[in-house]
């Protein structure tokens, strides 16, 4: 399949990631999202009635989120957009992709919004009635802490996933370790030059606003809360699980944030574009599921799925990025794929600036793009992991109009 919808160059941005309960913890993640929204189109100088659907991408409730897309249109002054609100986990990302894409591609949109935003901090804590319970007693569920710990179809914890997934293939501590301080190196190149990689696609330093959005109440330099490793550190750490394999160092840590673009038609996208000369192309896209907790090995059939809707062979991606909750998500993807660690996350990932969810994978797309573009084209293909043992990922092409 041909996907006739592209990426403007330059008409998509993302927030820092804060890691939770940081600078974005009081903070309403749609009108967070919105506030966003609305000063990166003017920044951009994309014009509100150039846009005429939006989709949004959340997967933690906020209070009034029932209104979803057409809200935070309204709030980011795009009062005539309205469109679907989608969650699908860590795969938020790329499904509000893909979504947005299908719009265009169906002649539906000539230009469409994807917003994805987050917020782990603060998470609702929701009660559910029961009237036939004890005396009326109803259950109740942490939104973001239970959901982590238990997987209601076989009552494990995330992390149990990846331990299922080194004991079936024989992934080490070790192992683990070392592609944790690789990625913190990679993530280091973002950082260079007074973080020249992240102001391609961030407005930094990034003005914190107050839960009112009338005043700034701090500022960040880039991401927060990121702690750097040493191998002396990581080797001191035990596993979280008895008999297990993986450390806290060995896993990503959740975050707030938001992060969206612009989908549109070729000839819209290059009206829209910061250089008209750079063509963005949705090459294939790819979903799977694995087996029950073994959630780390789907992003691997996801991506099989997306290269062979871009007939293209993953030794033509010329970058790759995955989310990589854990390390060795990226150890399994490397042994099956046959793709050096090397090659994979330039400039960061997951793994080290954080889990915020729904915008997580939409961060990831951007980078992915931005680090094309410096390479002067190709292609590139992102692949990820999501709750519930499933993936999603997508092929992209950087070229020359």
């Amino acid at each position: 399949m041909e996907h006739k919808a592209e990426i403007p160059y330059g008409a998509y941005w993302s927030t820092p990631f804060a890691r939770w309960q940081g600078a974005f913890s009081n903070l309403h993640a749609i009108e967070f999202a919105a506030y966003v929204t609305k000063a990166e189109l003017a920044r951009r100088r994309i014009p509100a009635d150039a846009i005429d659907h939006g989709v949004m991408g959340i997967s933690v409730p906020q209070k009034q989120s029932f209104y979803g897309m057409p809200w935070l249109a309204g709030m980011a002054g795009l009062s005539d957009v309205g469109g679907p609100t989608i969650m699908q986990a860590c795969a938020t990302g790329a499904r509000v992709l893909l979504t947005a894409a299908q719009e265009v591609d169906a002649g539906l949109s000539d230009v469409t919004l994807a917003v994805t935003c987050d917020r782990t901090s603060n998470g609702p804590h929701l009660y559910y009635p029961n009237p036939r319970g004890p005396g009326g007693t109803g259950s109740h569920e942490d939104w973001v802490m239970d959901n982590f710990g238990c997987d209601p179809l076989g009552g494990h914890a995330m992390v149990q996933t990846a331990e299922n997934v080194a004991a079936k293939h024989q992934i080490t501590t070790s192992e683990q370790h070392d592609v944790v301080l690789q990625r913190e190196a990679q993530y280091r190149q973002a950082l260079a030059d007074d973080y020249a990689f992240h102001k391609r696609y961030m407005t930094l330093p990034f003005q914190v606003p107050d839960p009112s959005f009338r005043k700034t109440v701090a500022t960040l330099a880039s991401d927060e809360g990121i702690k750097l490793s040493t191998a002396e550190e990581l080797a001191k750490l035990k596993p979280v699980l008895n008999g297990g394999t993986v450390t806290y160092g060995a896993q990503t840590h959740p975050a707030d944030a938001n992060a969206g673009l612009i989908v549109a038609t070729p000839e819209r996208a290059r009206e829209l574009s910061r250089d008209p000369k750079i063509r963005i192309q949705l090459r294939g896209f790819g979903s799977a599921r694995a087996a029950l907790a073994y959630m780390p090995e789907a992003p691997i059939p996801a991506a099989q799925h997306a290269l062979k809707q871009a007939g293209l062979g993953i030794d033509r991606m010329d970058a790759i990025k995955t989310h990589n909750p854990f390390a060795l998500n990226d150890v399994l993807f490397s042994r099956q794929m046959g793709v050096d660690l090397a090659r994979m996350n330039n400039y960061g990932c997951s793994l080290v600036w954080g889990h915020p969810q729904a915008p997580m994978g939409t961060r990831a797309i951007i980078e992915l793009i931005e680090e094309l573009v410096i390479r002067g084209g190709g292609f590139g293909l992102f692949t990820g992991c999501a709750a519930g043992d499933t993936a999603m990922a997508v092929v992209i092409e950087v070229g020359d109009k």
